[in-house]
């Protein structure tokens, strides 16, 4: 199953820059039109910030310090800083979740989250989700202040680490 949460977290994170990519210009990543309460920036910088924090600092020892409260303040970087730091994130994923074992999944995780203790194959699923269901935000976000409905392939079953051919 780690190869799996793994996969996915990979696979959603291309996805997260496709996404980035696909917005025009800075402006646009940054807009936030009536009833949107986050950019698309704001979002990315989130969900880079959470696995950095999570994976790359408290699985991975990188010392890196997490500004939540930045994640949703910060306005106007520039997107290929914000890509950058997307990419940043996703090598933390690429080298630290490969360092567990199968049977470290039914250990807990090694800070409470939110005030509760999880299992770590239990909080790796949800940090999998966490970043699908921004991902999801950042794709609506990116057709509603662009106006364009093309769809840059996220979440696709082709890209699964099980995936084969039909045959």
């Amino acid at each position: 199953m780690l190869q799996e949460i793994r996969g996915l977290i990979l696979r959603d994170l291309d996805a997260l820059v496709r996404e980035l990519e696909a917005y025009p210009d800075t402006a646009t990543l940054w807009a936030t039109p009536p009833g949107l309460p986050n950019s698309g920036g704001n979002l990315a910088l989130h969900l880079a910030g959470n696995l950095e924090h999570f994976v790359g600092a408290v699985l991975g020892g990188s010392g890196y310090l997490r500004d939540r409260e930045a994640e949703f303040t910060t306005r106007g970087l520039p997107r290929e800083e914000v890509v950058r730091r997307v990419r940043q994130a996703r090598a933390a994923v690429a080298t630290v979740l490969p360092r567990l074992r199968e049977d470290d999944l039914a250990r807990d995780f090694p800070v409470a989250v939110a005030g509760v203790r999880v299992g770590l194959g239990d909080f790796l699923a949800h940090l999998a989700v966490h970043l699908g269901y921004h991902l999801g935000q950042v794709d609506y976000h990116r057709r509603a202040v662009t106006g364009d409905p093309a769809s840059v392939g996220a979440m696709a079953p082709r890209e699964l680490v099980t995936a084969r051919g039909d045959g």
